[in-house]
């Protein structure tokens, strides 16, 4: 990728000559105290991840929402909970629910670690130095954990930013910087511009990077059809513009899918793009050390950049980027939603180390989460490949109806509707976790029958949400 080091450096020099480089300076504390215990298997805490409740108020009134939407839809009032020939009236249910919509993967919200860290950092330091990180809100903690993520993802750097969607909005920044950069003082025109092809079930945070670049006429983008390489290869191979980013999630939020990676890192040495990743849901559940999607499909080499959360599978808050030193300076340069963002707290960056600690030490965790998988599998005869599981059911209506029932049935699985994903194609979207129990699965699993296996038509989705989120067209 020496022709990216080399546009890079240009930017950064040209930043230099203006005085615009910018530089994070740790404010000094105490390292964190010794390393926090670990466990050989769950404990009682695992529990407080997964077992909520809702006050009853909350609960009556999510119940009425499918109610409501039928009358909106077809002018009946069924009764204040009746709805497709249920009963009405107050329905007797216990507060008490088992949470299946959560992103906590690996049951870490809860862990004793994460809270010691968290309260001894608070009780030492309060919140920490408040302001942006290259003001006076980094510290020492937060350079900690940034060398202990370049170090799981095999990077030379990483950036510490406050939300996984504000690294997103960072690195696309960044990226479109350089184009104006290098044209000095004017418009960079069509060709000097950048090519960025987009996944078209891409996260939100990516795409509004990406119009964010556009409207400062940075960057053209080309969406392709979701982990279709073929019409990448296309839209790659019809594309003069020497400089092309390819950036798309690892592991699919709403579908439950990885991208392609081992072909994309194929066509990469084909056209020689900039492979750029969000690896939110991958990181800390996929590969055998938590290194994410890339150590699953062993090409964490192959990637350029790696973006991802500490709000998912780390249980607690943040987000990151993973790359090298060069393109460090450039985004915490440029990078507008990082310079311009209070930097994370300093307990919540304790309890991220801690997390990241406890992740290398109870491997046991990220192995449960891929049996829950196989035995979800085994049960409902589904075909899917990792903790992220979509129940389409079709219209608004469907979808309320399902998951009152699964609140009935003791579960709290939120319906997804527009818009989120498109019209007609709303879901249930299920997650695993570690805090699961087999028991949890099973009688889940049961609650689902109605909507078990496949009734569903799955694949219509993609279509719809790539016109939804990028148009009809392959341009954004």
């Amino acid at each position: 990728m020496a022709q990216w080091d080399a546009l890079v450096d240009a930017a950064l020099a040209g930043l230099a000559s203006k005085s615009l480089l910018r530089a994070t300076r740790p404010i000094a504390l105490p390292p964190p105290p010794a390393l926090p215990e670990t466990f050989p298997g769950p404990g009682p805490w695992d529990r407080a991840g997964v077992e909520i409740r809702l006050d009853r108020a909350t609960l009556h009134q999510w119940l009425a929402e499918a109610c409501c939407l039928a009358f909106s839809l077809h002018g009946l009032f069924i009764g204040t909970f009746g709805l497709g020939g249920e009963a009405s009236g107050q329905e007797e249910l216990g507060e008490k629910l088992i949470l299946f919509s959560g992103n906590d993967y690996m049951g870490l919200s809860s862990h004793p670690a994460i809270r010691e860290a968290a309260a001894k950092a608070a009780q030492e330091y309060g919140m920490g130095p408040r302001g942006s990180a290259l003001i006076c809100g980094y510290t020492s903690y937060h350079k900690l954990v940034e060398e202990s993520l370049a170090e799981l993802k095999k990077k030379e750097d990483c950036l510490l930013c406050p939300t996984g969607f504000s690294a997103n909005m960072a690195v696309m920044t960044a990226l479109g910087s350089i184009s104006s950069l290098l044209a000095v003082g004017r418009k960079p025109t069509g060709d000097e511009r950048i090519a960025i092809f987009s996944d078209a079930l891409n996260h939100a945070s990516i795409i509004d990077g990406i119009r964010l670049v556009e409207r400062q006429q940075e960057a053209v983008t080309f969406v392709y059809k979701h982990c279709d390489m073929s019409h990448l290869d296309f839209l790659l191979s019809s594309c003069s513009i020497e400089k092309k980013v390819v950036v798309t999630d690892s592991l699919f939020s709403m579908d439950g899918d990885f991208a392609p990676l081992p072909e994309l890192v194929e066509l990469r040495r084909k056209y020689g793009f900039l492979l750029v990743i969000d690896d939110a849901h991958g990181t800390l559940v996929c590969g055998d050390n938590g290194g994410g999607a890339p150590e699953l499909f062993d090409c964490e080499n192959e990637i350029d950049i790696s973006v991802g959360t500490l709000s998912k599978a780390a249980g607690c808050l943040g987000g990151f980027v993973a790359c090298s030193t060069r393109w460090k300076r450039l985004i915490q340069s440029r990078g507008r939603s990082f310079i311009f963002s209070t930097a994370l707290p300093v307990p919540v960056v304790a309890s991220v180390h801690a997390a990241l600690h406890v992740s290398r030490k109870e491997q046991w965790r990220r192995s449960l989460v891929w049996k829950h998988v196989q035995y979800f599998a085994s049960l409902t005869k589904l075909d899917i490949t990792s903790p992220i599981i979509s129940i389409v059911v079709g219209s608004e209506e469907a979808a309320l109806r399902a998951g009152r029932h699964m609140l009935r049935s003791g579960f709290h699985v939120t319906p997804i509707r527009p818009p989120t994903v498109p019209p007609n194609s709303c879901r249930l979207r299920i997650t695993l976790s570690a805090s699961h129990s087999s028991d949890d699965i099973k009688r889940l699993v049961d609650a689902l029958a109605p909507w078990l296996p496949g009734k569903h038509a799955k694949q219509s989705f993609s279509k719809g949400h790539a016109e939804q989120s990028f148009g009809t067209s392959s341009k954004l």
